[in-house]
């Protein structure tokens, strides 16, 4: 006679991809707009990356869009440019949900104005949608494009009217764009051509201005945007700009889309300024949440970290993963920090424990040197997890993985995380992951400091971060 209410097995926790190229644990299996989620938070669109091409992702996240809702979708095209700060990647998503009939464009429509936050971004949406050839555009981007040219003032449409095959004047005309009261004049400007020329940096030296007392002007006038003072300290230096007021830049530098990736890059091509960019760094975020208790952090340092975040790129994944572990710390009541890597010739975990990890620079410094002894194999997830159970400590009120999860553990061995959270931050673009239903707290995709906002959001954490409008 047959049971009324049968237990049921549990559904397979993997799907028949495997990880690390092939060659490791078969991947997790998760939902579509996770997969989407992974595919979009970690990537520079159409850049070649470990194990998986830039066209790939980007025929992925075409893929995965219809099979998620749409709400979802234009979400997370929001969070792509608003937090995990992407340029293009946003753009891209909102352009394919045109592709696609009912609510779709009207919440792409909607989410517009939110994604384009630079002037430029208006023709980079244009382009991407007439990558193909030049076709109408739907009604609902022409709304979301005129709502978008009231982002702006004449200082940010001037600095990016340039002579492109697609003209900011282009989309004015094409979107029938009405400017907000007392915006009339800018826009006629837009539409003749006639913005004023903006007080930038690239103008006024390609107008001849001296270097240094160009760069020197902008910075006593505060007016060097953040990511501009860091990728022009060593043109300051060459031009003989005061130290004084490189330092002085540095210490009022402006952050609202700069990652700590991008902190990290100036320092090493700068190391008589790392410890004012360091100062930099922390400065900038320090509206952070502050994690309470006791945090293990393990640094995946494995053969593939060593890979270029970007066909383009002179840094590495471990390289993303130290500015984030920097990061991180500073934010730590107490933590232990293990890096970690193996033997792929026998299937074998290599940890160790940096037992007095230094703050900011210097910490990245001691991950890459435990890299020579930890070996340059695969990440063994399960096996690190147990050989700190045994040898770091049996209690955490969180784990925090750097790594790009491709898991080299044999047999399906299914991690065994011990903390009271624990997290996966994937700083891949591989379409499958290793959060394995009912394993692990979250998988956190992508580079941005906000990881932080994340896991104390989740934790009931009391969070001061206010986003810079």
């Amino acid at each position: 006679m047959s049971k009324l209410n049968p237990l049921v097995k549990p559904a397979t926790k993997f799907v028949d991809e495997r990880l690390a190229g092939g060659f490791g644990m078969k991947a997790a299996k998760q939902d579509n707009i996770s997969l989407l989620r992974r595919a979009v938070l970690a990537n520079l669109l159409w850049e070649k990356v470990a194990y998986v091409d830039g066209i790939e992702v980007a025929n992925e996240i075409a893929r995965l869009i219809p099979l998620c809702s749409a709400l979802e979708v234009g979400n997370l095209a929001v969070n792509a440019r608003v937090l995990q700060k992407l340029r293009h990647t946003p753009l891209f998503i909102i352009s394919e949900m045109f592709k696609h009939k009912g609510l779709y464009s009207k919440v792409a429509g909607d989410a517009i104005p939110h994604i384009i936050t630079r002037a430029d971004m208006i023709t980079d949406l244009v382009a991407i949608y007439w990558k193909n050839g030049k076709k109408p555009l739907p009604a609902q981007m022409k709304k979301g494009l005129a709502k978008a040219f009231n982002n702006f003032n004449e200082y940010a449409f001037a600095k990016y009217d340039r002579n492109a095959n697609i003209k900011l004047r282009d989309i004015l005309f094409l979107v029938h764009a009405k400017p907000e009261q007392g915006k009339e004049e800018l826009y006629k400007k837009i539409a003749n051509r006639e913005l004023k020329t903006p007080d930038t940096w690239e103008v006024a030296l390609s107008g001849g201005a001296d270097k240094a007392d160009t760069f020197t002007r902008l910075i006593q006038e505060n007016k060097l945007g953040g990511l501009a003072m860091l990728r022009n300290i060593r043109n300051m230096m060459e031009s003989k700009v005061d130290k004084k007021i490189i330092k002085d830049g540095l210490d009022k530098l402006k952050n609202s889309m700069l990652l700590p990736l991008d902190f990290f890059k100036s320092a090493r091509i700068n190391p008589e300024f790392s410890r004012d960019i360091e100062d930099a760094m922390i400065n900038s975020y320090k509206h952070l949440p502050k994690l309470p208790g006791k945090t293990l952090f393990i640094v995946d340092v494995s053969g593939s970290m060593g890979s270029l975040t970007s066909g383009h790129s002179e840094f590495s994944r471990l390289d993303q993963a130290c500015a984030m572990a920097m990061l991180a710390v500073n934010q730590c009541e107490d933590y232990d920090l293990v890096s970690t890597a193996g033997a792929d010739r026998n299937w074998t975990c290599s940890s160790e424990l940096i037992k007095y990890p230094k703050k900011g620079f210097d910490l990245a410094e001691q991950i890459y040197e435990t890299k020579k002894r930890v070996g340059g194999g695969g990440i063994f997830t399960r096996q690190c997890l147990e050989w700190c159970y045994e040898n770091v400590s049996k209690k955490y009120d969180r784990i925090i993985i750097f790594s790009d999860s491709q898991d080299c553990d044999r047999h399906n061995k299914i991690p065994k995380p011990y903390g009271t959270y624990n997290y996966i931050c994937d700083i891949s673009a591989v379409k499958k992951g290793i959060n394995y239903k009912g394993v692990w707290t979250a998988e956190i995709s992508g580079w941005s400091e906000h990881f932080l906002t994340y896991i104390a959001a989740y934790e009931g954490i009391k969070n001061t971060f206010q986003e810079e409008q």
